[in-house]
């Protein structure tokens, strides 16, 4: 799943050429496919006449433009809307290996199964879930252009409207799979999909599939076939998208909900070794959860890097005072070293999520959420003790600041949930005054420069931690003491 900034990074001239050059690639290899897909269709003896007729040439010329366009739109829409998402070349090889792993599987279910069979839909879900939902509005488009574009090339067998109605059902069915499974967090309901998915599919084949002479045998055999498509894409992606996430350290919902899992490493040791930020955490966790919501932003990545936005804290945990004890050992440390410590579990937090290989969200998250902030305690205390000025850039944060709305959404929910829990009053109006000092303190220091969030999301932001901690640390009612002596025992206002 990738989210990055719109405030693009600059690119250098070997950017151009090694993104280029990768999508060049993925271009023959698709030109590859279609030449499978010739040979399945024609079989050998056929294929050698079909490579020695005279329309060989156009044929070719024909199938090298159309690849070579889709390609080209590809890398253009990607260029303008998600520039940075070309600079990984591990991100442009999860594009068009689900691509073509989906081009090969149309290939051959349809060669031995019938055109309606083929799972359509596989390709957008990959994209979807393995990149993000407008991406995959798009790349749904442009895979069924493609195999429309192979079906009139090769598939002189099928009738032009055949031909076309799968096209329609293929975009259909694939914009409806990417609107039903996005922001599914569980693996069983996507199952579930799977069959709204395979109705669908089923009733444009009926309707396409209507001509003259057609028997009911035959109709029910192309709905069933479509019922078959909309299950086997479902069926299929469930089984690759493990294998995504293993080989290229992907991110997707279910993954995030497994790497949230209390019994994971890394969160069983904060329970263990860190018990106060862990609750810390656990607060953070619910406030991101609602702020992306509120903002349109994934809910379930925003609690997964709460989750681990303080991880770096399993270094000196005593050091931090959620998880202190009575004794604070900063008391016998000089202002520079506690700065050092308290500064260095960002940077430290990144180092431990991405030693055990987590997705690399998480860890620019864990390094980012504090960005430049000065860490004014002790600031404070060393101008007490230097008759000098000092520098604020000693004792702050060494960044970088978020990069992200989900990064920026982290650094209000902590420092808020941090400042609102130190209060004695948190009364709502307690709450909002805390809330907005934070939030215009980072707004001064600059904070969000480097991502795209606006200030109409920051509002909402502010708004929604407003009715968040209100509602976490409410006034509770106080209730008289018991009078029945059976509970006494509870009374330590006196001793026997």
């Amino acid at each position: 799943m990738f989210f990055q900034n719109k405030k693009y990074k600059p690119w250098k001239k070997k950017d151009f050429v090694l993104s280029i050059l990768q999508v060049v690639i993925h271009a023959i290899i698709l030109l590859g496919l279609f030449a499978v897909e010739t040979v399945l269709d024609k079989g050998g003896n056929g294929f050698i006449a079909f490579i020695t007729d005279e329309k060989t040439l156009y044929n070719v010329v024909y199938a090298v433009i159309v690849v070579f366009s889709i390609c080209t739109i590809t890398y253009l829409y990607y260029f303008y809307e998600y520039r940075d998402f070309l600079t990984r070349a591990k991100n442009i090889a999860v594009l068009f290996i689900s691509i073509e792993l989906s081009f090969l599987l149309c290939i051959i279910m349809g060669h031995f199964s019938g055109i309606f069979t083929r799972p359509c839909t596989l390709c957008a879900l990959l994209v979807l879930l393995l990149i993000n939902h407008r991406s995959a509005v798009f790349v749904n488009l442009m895979f069924n252009t493609l195999l429309v574009s192979m079906d009139l090339l090769c598939q002189v067998d099928f009738e032009i409207a055949r031909v076309l109605g799968s096209f329609i059902t293929g975009v259909v069915t694939g914009h409806l799979a990417v609107y039903l499974v996005n922001n599914v967090g569980s693996r069983i309901k996507v199952f579930g999909m799977g069959f709204i998915i395979a109705i669908a599919a089923s009733l444009f084949a009926f309707v396409f599939s209507l001509e003259p002479g057609i028997t009911i045998l035959d109709i029910l055999f192309v709905i069933a076939q479509a019922f078959t498509s909309g299950l086997s894409s479902i069926v299929v992606l469930m089984a690759l998208l493990p294998i995504f996430e293993y080989i290229f350290n992907m991110l997707t919902n279910y993954r995030l909900s497994e790497i949230t899992d209390h019994k994971s490493k890394l969160i069983s040791r904060l329970i263990e070794e860190a018990p106060g930020t862990f609750q810390h955490s656990l607060v953070v966790s619910t406030l991101a959860e609602t702020c992306a919501t509120a903002i349109g932003e994934n809910p379930i990545l925003a609690r997964a890097c709460a989750y681990y936005h303080d991880m770096g804290k399993l270094k000196q945990p005593d050091h931090f005072t959620e998880n202190q004890h009575g004794s604070n050992p900063h008391d016998d440390l000089a202002p520079e070293l506690s700065t050092q410590i308290i500064r260095d579990h960002a940077t430290n937090g990144y180092d431990i999520i991405k030693k055990h290989h987590l997705p690399l969200i998480l860890a620019d998250v864990a390094r980012e959420h504090h960005g430049t902030l000065p860490i004014q305690y002790f600031y404070n205390k060393a101008l007490k003790y230097t008759e000098g000025d000092l520098d604020i850039k000693d004792f702050s944060y060494a960044g970088p600041k978020p990069s992200t709305k989900v990064s920026a959404i982290i650094m209000l929910a902590d420092g808020c949930e941090a400042a609102v829990r130190a209060q004695n009053d948190r009364s709502r109006d307690k709450v909002a005054k805390v809330v907005n000092a934070i939030v215009e303190d980072r707004l001064k220091l600059e904070q969000f420069s480097d991502c795209d969030i606006t200030m109409r999301e920051i509002d909402i932001i502010r708004n929604s931690l407003i009715d968040s901690l209100s509602g976490v640390y409410h006034e509770r009612v106080q209730y008289d003491k018991m009078k029945d002596k059976r509970f006494n025992m509870f009374d330590n206002s006196k001793k026997s």
